[in-house]
């Protein structure tokens, strides 16, 4: 496999029985536990994670997030570990599947299953995964991808609110990260899923579903067609099919669960274009449908259609680039053009104060942090119209690397040898291209131009280059 990024595919299972006829939760829902005892009641099965891992990244991410699942508290004889190993490399897969072993000889119920293609990805992995005969014996999956490191007490804090609520579809834990503090990339993406959490999952402006680090109702998965690979955000078309038919979803903020961010900034965008297009085009296919269905409420429909998808997905992502870095360098070369100056100031600093409301510790990164998102805006708006128009890229897949970060392990040695990254590769000739043009608008407004929209235009023009040339973050790539 020379010359070629071996990956591998995990997925960490976790799944237990469940006695309905047991002790209730404790209003803490901290001490409940079913009855190992009792032979009535139903099963859970908890399910994970299905992210391929290049050869050469610390090979930690597998172990953790497998020690992980295999160390969830709850009655052995009631959980089941799988493990989804969509592995291109033979070398990766003998290790977890030598690492599924030790586990297993240590008394853990743990399934290592494989494919013999990768169709599908994540969705096709947990569809057939959903498939064996010992799942069908199961009431709930949690779902971890292969980053993912869930607390011990995970399924004792998540699994009761689904017993006590049988049309609730979802229990959605939060992400803790590992490595927040690795760069100023890394910190900024902490920023901005902190106010996803915070704001977003907790006010219910999203269908609950992060894609990981959750709980499903079985039951709810089958109603709703199970995993679909029509799109790259396999999470979002369940949640939104689930919702339609009548599902509800609990966000459980206090429970957290570790996961890596990506340190690559070549990963970091292919991530955000595949959450972008994704999303866009998952619009683009269900928009119709969820018009006509008639298992939702018009309200509802009208609420998915207009603010989830339209204003979220895709007004979000193309309105900042367009106003902040087209039409505000434009206008200072059309004196002509006024940009209002709410448009420059006042919607500007509102959002900046919602986000430094909800981050107070890294209030001082917010200019960092408006310059960097602008530059992520123009690779989302880009993945957004490629998403709705079904262009060729439209269901690329290339899986985030991670390389085993954590502030409680140390390195592991790496596997192979990674090829050293040449200069041209760091490059983005569309960044450099845009970091170009807004240097030339702030020229001419420093030396034509009455007022200092230079400022913040060599500011941008800055970010872009440093971005487009690839100084932010590592210089490992997946690619």
């Amino acid at each position: 496999m020379a010359g070629a990024a071996a990956v591998a595919s995990l997925a960490a299972v976790a799944a237990g029985w469940l006695d309905l006829d047991g002790p209730t939760a404790t209003a803490t829902l901290r001490r409940w536990w079913p009855s190992s005892s009792s032979s009535g009641g139903g099963r859970v099965f908890a399910a994970g994670p299905s992210s391929p891992l290049q050869v050469w990244a610390h090979m930690q991410v597998y172990k953790l997030s497998i020690g992980a699942a295999c160390g969830l508290a709850w009655p052995s004889d009631r959980v089941i570990v799988q493990v989804l190993d969509d592995s291109t490399d033979p070398t990766v897969k003998d290790l977890v599947e030598l690492e599924c072993k030790f586990w297993a000889n240590k008394g853990k119920n743990v399934k290592y299953e494989v494919r013999n293609n990768r169709k599908g990805y994540k969705a096709g992995a947990l569809k057939q995964g959903m498939l064996y005969d010992y799942v069908q014996q199961c009431d709930f999956v949690a779902v971890f991808d292969a980053d993912f490191q869930p607390e011990p007490d995970f399924l004792i804090r998540t699994v009761p609110y689904l017993v006590h609520d049988p049309r609730v579809a979802l229990v959605q834990a939060r992400w803790e990260f590992v490595n927040p503090n690795e760069f100023l990339m890394t910190r900024i993406q902490k920023m901005t899923l902190d106010y996803h959490f915070k704001v977003e999952q907790e006010a219910g402006l999203t269908y609950l579903t992060s894609g990981t680090a959750g709980v499903w109702q079985i039951s709810s998965v089958k109603e709703a067609g199970g995993w679909e690979d029509r799109t790259t955000v396999e999470d979002m078309d369940l949640a939104v099919r689930v919702g339609l038919k009548g599902w509800k979803f609990i966000y459980v903020g206090d429970v957290k669960v570790k996961s890596e961010l990506p340190s690559n900034l070549k990963a970091y965008r292919r991530q955000q274009h595949r959450w972008t297009c994704g999303a866009a085009n998952l619009f683009r296919k269900t928009g119709r449908e969820i018009m006509l269905t008639k298992e939702a409420s018009f309200g509802r429909n009208l609420y998915l259609i207009y603010s989830f998808f339209f204003i979220r997905k895709v007004v979000a992502h193309v309105v900042p680039f367009m106003l902040y870095c087209v039409v505000i360098p434009l206008s200072v070369l059309i004196p002509e053009v006024r940009v209002p100056v709410w448009g420059v100031v006042y919607i500007p600093t509102a959002i900046t104060l919602l986000y430094a409301i909800r981050n107070p510790s890294s209030i001082h990164f917010i200019p960092f942090w408006i310059l960097f998102e602008n530059v992520m805006s123009f690779h989302r708006t880009k993945a957004t119209f490629i998403g709705l128009l079904e262009l060729g890229s439209v269901n690329e897949w290339v899986v985030t690397e991670k390389l085993g970060n954590s502030s409680c392990t140390k390195p592991a040695p790496q596997i192979l040898e990674k090829p050293p990254c040449r200069c041209w590769d760091r490059c983005t000739i569309s960044e450099i291209l845009v970091a170009i043009f807004l240097f030339f608008c702030a020229t001419y407004n420093l030396v034509h131009g009455s007022d200092f929209y230079f400022v913040y235009i060599y500011l941008q023009a800055i970010t872009f280059l440093i971005v487009g040339t690839g100084f932010c973050g590592t210089s490992r790539s997946n690619s």
